[in-house]
């Protein structure tokens, strides 16, 4: 049976393409974020993912979907990753990839969750851990248009000691409010006890439905499914609230 060509661009995003790395920081003890130069990348919006491919010497493959971190910056691409217990491709990347190492990649991938600058609505970011990574690309993807569009971010994470982008997110960025949320240990400083993110958080911290931000949640699966329930009860419009969820993968 004859198969329809598929469109050039959507091509270009389904091609695997050689990325070298050029530099790494660690974010926290258990997550590093990684800048790889990736020739002919074709550019992405801030909330797309890539797929990412490793092939040891006897021809065996392992892939992982990662969250796109940064703002289009030519052919540099930068992935956050944070590493999973017996996993095969997040301690590899995290911890064994060096500087001049290549590993493959295609995408990006998504076109639902994802924020443009065009768009004028006030944002809402609500994160469960790792799930601050495509939430960043937004922030920095906002900054670097000098949009003047408010946003509010809600960060939920175990201790201080988890937060990504540390420095970043303390940086004066007008028009943007960033409000953490502990479940384990509190910041000496936070005057919110310890626990799962609830209606109040997301009504103190983020934006009254009649304003009709359009809100992003992103997290694991159970994290994202009770924070988006919370928002629809606190009388946000469905259509206005994006998900992207993430589960055990093997890493």
């Amino acid at each position: 049976m004859a198969r329809a060509a598929v469109p050039g661009r959507l091509a270009e995003r389904l091609r695997w393409r050689v990325a070298r790395l050029v530099s790494f920081r660690d974010e926290t003890k258990a997550a590093r974020t990684l800048v790889f130069d990736v020739p002919g990348w074709p550019g992405h919006l801030a909330g797309q993912h890539v797929d990412v491919r490793l092939t040891a010497e006897d021809g065996y493959s392992a892939q992982r979907s990662y969250s796109v971190a940064s703002a289009p910056a030519g052919s540099q691409v930068e992935l956050t990753v944070q590493r999973v217990a017996d996993g095969e491709v997040s301690p590899y990347l995290a911890d064994v990839l060096e500087v001049g190492d290549q590993i493959e990649l295609r995408g990006p991938v998504g076109g639902w969750f994802v924020w443009r600058v065009e768009e004028t609505a006030p944002v809402l970011l609500v994160a469960g851990g790792s799930g601050i990574v495509p939430l960043m690309a937004m922030l920095r993807v906002r900054r670097a248009a000098g949009s003047r569009v408010p946003f509010r971010l809600i960060y939920s994470i175990r201790t201080p000691e988890d937060r990504y982008y540390q420095r970043e997110l303390r940086h004066d960025d007008p028009g943007v409010d960033v409000a953490y949320v502990y479940t384990r240990t509190a910041a000496p400083d936070g005057g919110r006890p310890v626990g799962r993110i609830d209606a109040d958080d997301l009504r103190s911290a983020g934006w009254p439905a009649d304003f009709e931000p359009t809100c992003y949640v992103c997290g694991p699966t159970g994290f994202v499914e009770s924070a988006a329930d919370l928002l629809v009860s606190l009388g946000h419009d469905p259509s206005r609230i994006r998900t992207e969820r993430f589960g055990p993968t093997g890493g």
